[in-house]
């Protein structure tokens, strides 16, 4: 029986009631919130593999809450909201989250997503349990103690330098970092030939991304430097 632990956020009671009645026929332990600061609460003291969430709450809604959430975290996040326009739909899935439900919903395709994204999130390399020395962004993780670096669940061989540069960024997610500040960092020396930093940077996203003429990781931001894009 799976262990998995949901958090299900929504100030409506009958529905996050019947929602843990679901969940828990499932075999899943289930937390509630009524509100974006309580579920922020549980997070910070709870190890959740999922969050099924209310867009319309009180204190803090459910788009504001998976923009904090996703600051440092990749756990799945399912919106529920009895708004049906695409924009609402857009909006959600842009700040983060993984999937989106209309209420009312049917509980066998709410179980069905469920399943599908902790199986994803557990089983394909994105949830790793927060070992020392881990760096996680989306579906790149890296552990700095072992060398180990991972894409989608995938080991990748990467070069001693392209695991520095990794490293960098992956520590400093959404902040920039020109080439000069790359090549002084990682090389540990005045930037004189930080040309060869663009190199690394082609390589590194060959490895890492699907497409690298468009890139959801390694992102140029033009005329000032790289970043690691936060997920």
């Amino acid at each position: 029986m799976t262990k998995e632990n949901i958090l299900v956020v929504d100030d409506e009671i009958e529905i996050t009631d019947a929602i843990e009645i679901y969940l828990r026929n499932e075999g899943y332990n289930v937390f509630k919130a009524y509100d974006g600061l309580e579920a922020l609460d549980i997070l910070s003291s709870e190890e959740i593999h999922l969050i099924i969430m209310d867009i319309m709450m009180p204190k803090m809604d459910g788009m504001r809450v998976t923009l904090k959430i996703r600051e440092s975290k990749n756990i799945p996040i399912i919106m529920l909201s009895a708004k049906s326009q695409d924009t609402d739909k857009v909006l959600g899935l842009n700040l983060g989250a993984d999937d989106y439900i209309t209420k009312p919903f049917n509980p066998i395709e709410l179980i069905a997503r469920v399943k599908s994204h902790l199986r994803r999130y557990i089983k394909f390399g994105n949830y790793v349990g927060e070992p020392e020395g881990a760096l996680v962004v989306g579906g790149l993780y890296l552990n700095k103690l072992t060398k180990e670096f991972k894409v989608d669940g995938q080991d990748v061989k990467v070069t001693p330098l392209e695991l520095k540069i990794l490293t960098l960024l992956m520590e400093n997610k959404g902040r920039v970092f020109s080439i000069e500040e790359i090549y002084e960092r990682v090389w540990n020396e005045p930037s004189f030939n930080a040309d060869t930093v663009t190199v690394h940077i082609r390589r590194i996203r060959e490895k890492i991304e699907i497409n690298p003429k468009e890139p959801r990781y390694l992102k140029v931001v033009w005329g000032i430097g790289y970043k690691i894009e936060k997920q």
